[in-house]
């Protein structure tokens, strides 16, 4: 069928198949259980006029034609279509249709009587409903004969007739009803997953800005939600992406260049020894910026894209104190004093190469860009189940405006005064790419023309 797929077109006539199972049955279900109704009431009703002719004629004396007409004339409730009254073997004595006067009736209803049962037979049968009864006549304590009753009645046939005819209708109606609901919803589940299956098929194609709408309120909705989020998130990575390719492109140029330049005038012009020697420098200093460049970079990608490592219970004072002596030469050639505070010691959940890098790009970074003989102070703070990293230089500050920004890759709030130091604006991003890998966060805690402190809260153990 148009506009449905083989699948779907399969699930629709399974539903169908399966409610109209479930309706046959219901069918079936009252159609028995009126006629069961039916049953009762007429059983009921037919064993109690056999009941009332046997007790009158159990009191007669004599039995015979005259004196049975005479007990039966005066009930005017023994209203049936046939009367029959017969003797314990079944003879006829009274009928009330005179054809089977003077013969044995040996109906099964009779016979069961004569036993001394309570008989009743009943079937639906041409738009009538027939239905016969027969009870026995006991005389002091002996079945002397019995009473049998036949009802042909149109009436209660066509009550029966009209409620299976409207079981059936209000079946059939039902059973257009699931197939029509089955078709338009099928039809609209359809449309509406093809829509996200064309939005998939686009995004496949790098058109990331591509958004589904469904409508609705079910699971399709909740899906198409999903799907609109991940686009999104897929563009924001991609914008990323392309950025971060653009800025490392931008930032690998230019000692590339330095690089070329130098080289260039080496060859192109003579140069005396000592000259030569500081354009050598001057290249080593452009290559080594350049390997420190790539390395940050490498170690950025590392984080971002692979699984979680497994994390130890590692003691932060002894690798702060292994990072101040690392960059202790560092700090005394730019004139900078290192000060630890680390009364606080605290366990945290983290690999020991992830905990090294933070604090070393902190307290690098807080060195770099310091003042001549100025200070950088690392202190431990414990907070409800964290541990405080606090990381304080008296450099310039950071504007307020920048202190979000200077933990994106490549953001630097003086371009000059970072390339000067050899900075590539990667240090904080990588803190803050491992903090939160680790379930933790950076901020700036405070900056101003006296210094910055910036903090990093680790999950404590």
């Amino acid at each position: 069928m148009r506009g449905y797929s083989t699948a779907q077109f399969h699930y629709a006539l399974t539903y169908i198949a399966m409610t109209a199972a479930v309706l046959i049955f219901l069918n079936i279900f009252c159609t028995r259980l009126s006629q069961r109704l039916f049953y009762e009431n007429k059983e009921s009703a037919m064993i109690e006029k056999c009941q009332l002719a046997s007790d009158e004629l159990s009191t007669l004396e004599v039995w015979n034609h005259a004196t049975v007409s005479g007990v039966l004339g005066q009930l005017e409730s023994l209203r049936a279509s046939r009367l029959v009254v017969t003797d314990s073997t079944g003879l006829c004595i009274y009928d009330s249709l005179d054809t089977a006067l003077g013969s044995y009736m040996l109906l099964p209803e009779i016979m069961g009587a004569c036993q001394g049962n309570d008989v009743f037979t009943w079937r639906y049968h041409g738009g009538a409903m027939v239905s016969r009864a027969a009870t026995p006549i006991v005389d002091f304590g002996t079945v002397a004969g019995c009473v049998y009753i036949t009802e042909f009645d149109t009436a209660q046939g066509a009550v029966i007739d009209l409620l299976l005819q409207t079981i059936l209708r209000v079946t059939l109606i039902l059973e257009l009803a699931v197939v029509l609901f089955s078709l338009f919803y099928t039809r609209h589940f359809s449309r509406r997953m093809r829509a996200i299956m064309d939005s998939m098929h686009t995004i496949q194609k790098g058109n990331y800005d591509q958004k589904v709408s469904v409508g609705g309120n079910d699971e399709l909705t909740l899906l198409a939600n999903e799907f609109n989020d991940l686009t999104e998130r897929l563009q924001t990575s991609e914008e990323k992406r392309r950025r971060f390719v653009s800025d490392a492109s931008h930032e690998l140029k230019t000692p590339l260049a330095s690089i070329k330049l130098l080289t260039d005038s080496i060859l192109q012009n003579d140069m005396d020894t000592e000259t030569m020697r500081e354009f050598v420098e001057d290249i080593g200093s452009e290559a080594e910026r350049l390997n420190r460049m790539t390395a940050k970079l490498l170690s950025l990608t590392k984080v971002d894209g692979q699984p979680l490592q497994e994390s130890e219970l590692i003691r932060m004072a002894p690798t702060i104190r292994q990072v101040a002596k690392m960059l202790k030469p560092v700090a005394e050639k730019s004139g900078v004093t290192l000060e630890l505070n680390l009364d606080e010691d605290s366990t945290v959940l983290i690999t020991r190469d992830d905990l090294y890098q933070i604090v070393f790009n902190l307290m690098e970074n807080g060195i770099k860009y310091n003042r001549p003989g100025g200070s950088v102070r690392v202190e431990l703070a414990q907070g409800q189940e964290k541990c405080i990293i606090r990381v304080s230089d008296t450099g310039c500050g950071i504007p307020e405006e920048y202190q979000r920004s200077i933990f994106h890759p490549f953001f630097r709030v003086d371009k000059s005064r970072s390339r000067e130091y050899g900075g590539a604006g990667l240090g904080l991003s990588l803190v803050w790419e491992i903090a939160n890998l680790h379930g933790g966060s950076v901020w700036v805690e405070e900056s101003s023309d006296k210094g910055t402190t910036i903090a990093v809260e680790l999950p404590m153990q």
